[in-house]
């Protein structure tokens, strides 16, 4: 029993066949040959997303660590905040921004934007926003 209308031709269904075929292929080559996103072109979007929606909280530094060839720049912040009574503690990779984190102050508390959904997902600094304090 055939799937295809009784109107057409068996040339006619075979042609449709071999269209689908190379439309489903073509489709398919497409999807698997598209451009993924590095993990820092994914890294990027996560900070300005958090910068457009994200809310803000207080929160304090605990530790960093610096950039082997930045020895003015952290490479990683790691900080404390708390949401509805529940402390987080996060880390961010901030060596792709030193010119934002260089000279910034420890003793002083910082902003922390935060995903209102999920509060784990939260940054101390981005492209565009900054909620460390520099040194004067």
């Amino acid at each position: 029993m055939s799937q295809f209308p009784s109107n057409l031709s068996v040339e006619q269904q075979v042609a449709v066949a071999a269209v689908g075929a190379v439309v489903l292929g073509g489709v398919l080559w497409l999807v698997l040959r598209r451009k993924r996103p590095t993990p820092e072109e994914i890294e990027r979007a996560r900070r300005e997303w958090l910068v457009r929606v994200g809310r803000i909280t207080d929160g304090s530094l605990l530790d960093s660590t610096l950039i082997e060839d930045e020895p003015d720049a952290p490479g990683r912040l790691i900080f404390t905040y708390q949401i509805a009574g529940v402390v987080y503690e996060a880390a961010q990779d901030v060596s792709a921004l030193p010119e934002r984190v260089r000279d910034m102050r420890f003793d002083l508390p910082v902003q922390v934007r935060y995903d209102y959904q999920n509060p784990a997902n939260s940054i101390v600094v981005a492209e565009e926003w900054s909620g460390i304090r520099l040194k004067a």
